[in-house]
């Protein structure tokens, strides 16, 4: 069997949908990773777990595919890469919010300063389940 099938065919008309966002992802994000705020690089639209049967704008962040890799393995993520995100965690972007968390709380188990960030950070309840649905690792 090929890699045909419904799975096959549901995957691309999700991927075209998700790529119709593009342009207003870019705009929102000003070409710059919604994540790590690296300039200059791929971006890619990335859609925060858990995704939702539909894509949904709502739900997509513009990252650049560095990012995107150490999401899926969070071992790549270096600490010090991520001193913005006592910056970032206030946002105005609730998604970036809860990628922050996810993020601080998957480095805070190691570092003290990514614990206290979280401790610090005043954030909607609504924004700290969400990073709690679904931890990085």
């Amino acid at each position: 069997m090929g890699k045909g099938g419904k799975g096959f065919e549901a995957n691309q008309e999700r991927q075209q949908h998700l790529q119709s966002f593009g342009k207003d992802l870019a705009r929102r994000a000003k070409s710059t990773c919604e994540l790590s705020l690296a300039k200059g690089v791929a971006l890619k639209i990335y859609e925060v777990p858990p995704e939702p049967k539909e894509p949904d704008f709502e739900r997509c962040l513009f990252l650049s595919e560095e990012v995107v890799a150490a999401l899926k393995k969070p071992a790549l993520l270096v600490a010090d890469e991520w001193r913005h995100l006592g910056e970032l965690i206030w946002s105005e972007l609730p998604l970036q919010q809860v990628m922050a968390y996810r993020i601080l709380s998957y480095l805070g188990k190691k570092y003290d300063w990514c614990a206290e960030i979280l401790e610090e950070a005043y954030l909607d309840d609504e924004v700290i389940s969400a990073a709690q649905a679904v931890p990085l690792g």
